[in-house]
């Protein structure tokens, strides 16, 4: 099996998610005692976050670089970056190391394409839903995507930073996004993309009035994939 090296801790709370998962699908695929093999990069979330409001991604890009390339240092075959956000900086990271970066919009596009999707709406912070990064790649890989209204992107954004990275879980938040999702509907949304780690822990296929693409599950599988490839 081959190693991936995970860029963690944005938040945690999803990372978590994350090396759940990884390991869940290598004990399904390969059965007994398997899990992955993985090195995770835990980073100080405060940190970056403060960066992140204070719009200054090129520290954010020098930093995280040096976090892939100590991890490639480390042993990793491949990196994947645990967070939505932050692969605003992807680019950047792929460009200072010489294994694969594994995109988390990479994931998204095979699993839409797979189910027939081509209009998504997309839920995340408001730097991913407001910036291209995301968006960008996504409609490089042929899909469109629509985003909420202002008001409704600030209750979304200020959900992820102020409750689900902190473990905060609650039925009005659960109740606002629903109604941000069925808005997307109305608009022609096929499926509901939760384009932050952390929105799986608030919303399930099973709350939504659309179907969902979890990116912090797809990315998970996909790393899972690599890990298992020849």
């Amino acid at each position: 099996m081959k190693t991936v090296g995970l860029i963690g801790g944005m938040s945690w709370e999803s990372s978590l998610t994350y090396y759940q998962r990884i390991n869940q699908q290598i004990k399904q695929r390969k059965g007994g005692l398997h899990s992955a093999p993985l090195i995770l990069y835990s980073v100080d979330f405060a940190h970056i976050a403060t960066l992140q409001h204070n719009n200054d991604w090129q520290q954010l890009a020098d930093y995280l670089a040096d976090v892939g390339k100590s991890l490639e240092k480390a042993g990793a075959d491949a990196l994947a970056i645990c967070t939505n956000t932050m692969h605003k900086v992807a680019p950047q990271i792929a460009n200072v190391v010489r294994i694969p970066l594994l995109h988390i919009g990479d994931a998204l596009i095979a699993e839409s394409r797979s189910r027939g999707y081509s209009r998504l709406g997309l839920l995340g912070t408001a730097f991913t839903m407001e910036q291209g990064f995301l968006r960008d790649h996504l409609t490089a890989g042929g899909l469109s995507v629509m985003v909420p209204e202002a008001a409704e992107r600030h209750d979304v954004h200020r959900v992820i930073y102020e409750e689900l990275c902190q473990g905060i879980i609650r039925k009005e938040s659960r109740i606002r996004y629903l109604q941000v999702i069925d808005n997307l509907k109305a608009a022609g949304a096929e499926a509901i993309i939760l384009g932050c780690t952390e929105i799986g822990l608030l919303v399930t296929a099973e709350d939504s009035a659309l179907p969902v693409l979890d990116t912090a599950l797809l990315h998970a599988d996909s790393v899972a994939d690599f890990i298992l490839s020849e």
